[in-house]
């Protein structure tokens, strides 16, 4: 089936579902970027947090960006109204594949016959999202990393996407302060989300076995590669339960690879500290 790419897109909303790390900061560079945004998520406490993490950091943003109008941001616990004429729908809920599969049934049956669907899964290709969808050839997975300060986002196929849709993405989303890149087979972990993960998983490693500290690891790391943070900050940014369910997902396509970073993992999230969002993480000094 040929699929007709959105029309108007300048006039339409954006909609993110998910108002976690990654759900407030994707909408965070659209709305810099000039288009409305509608943030989902059925919990309360995410939309206060999502809207005002969005609220403060927009002008700053808009300022180094000297970008025109930015766009409003909006939250809300109705699917239906969030997706409401959105050109583009982007699925940012939890990894887990039942949630997805559900989540992608109900956009398919709510959103305008000319919607992108895409997922910001970090682990799954959206081929599995598939069972409840009769639209798949607009299906596909944009994931992105931690904009605004990392802007590269993996473009891959659901393997029906009309390519008409990944052309349209690739030519539109750079218009929004992003880099897409087409990962051109499927791929697990897309492009360098399998290079992170190499990274992450040999950090978290070398602690398993006791050879290092955190603390240590992201200092050499620091050092070595000129970067603000390492591996283990960037991991309690992101959020340790993420990064578990992550490696968990590779560890069942992979059971050679070592038991040690989950279980440093499972440590941490038995204490509660799941990160910046908690609070605290490997690192204590979140709290507020």
């Amino acid at each position: 089936m040929t699929f007709t790419v959105p029309k108007d897109v300048p006039n339409r909303p954006v909609a993110v579902i998910g108002a976690g790390t990654l759900g407030r900061r994707i909408a965070l560079m659209f709305a810099a970027h000039g288009a409305d945004v509608r943030i989902y998520d059925l919990a309360e406490g995410q939309r206060r947090a999502a809207v005002d993490f969005v609220t403060q950091s927009l002008p700053a943003l808009v300022e180094k960006l000297n970008s025109d109008v930015p766009g409003q941001v909006s939250v809300n616990s109705d699917l239906g109204d969030a997706v409401r004429n959105a050109w583009l729908i982007i699925e940012a809920i939890p990894e887990r594949l039942e949630l997805k599969r559900q989540m992608f049934g109900q956009l398919d049956e709510l959103s305008a016959v000319d919607a992108i669907l895409a997922s910001n899964s970090s682990s799954y290709p959206s081929r599995l999202f598939l069972e409840k969808v009769l639209n798949s050839e607009r299906v596909l997975n944009i994931h992105f990393y931690m904009p605004p300060k990392q802007n590269a986002v993996d473009v891959m196929s659901c393997g029906r996407t009309d390519r008409d849709v990944i052309d349209f993405v690739l030519a539109t989303l750079p218009r929004f302060g992003l880099y897409p890149f087409e990962a051109r087979r499927e791929s697990t972990g897309f492009i360098y989300n399998r290079i992170w993960a190499a990274i992450k998983r040999e950090a978290l490693e070398v602690v398993a076995e006791g050879v290092s500290t955190p603390e240590e690891v992201d200092q050499m790391y620091q050092i070595n590669n000129g970067s603000a943070v390492g591996p283990f900050r960037m991991m309690d940014q992101v959020g340790l339960d993420v990064v578990l369910d992550i490696e968990e997902h590779y560890c069942a396509e992979h059971p050679e690879y070592p038991e040690g970073p989950r279980q440093v993992l499972r440590r941490y999230l038995e204490q509660g500290r799941l990160g910046v969002k908690s609070g605290a993480g490997f690192y204590e000094d979140y709290r507020r």
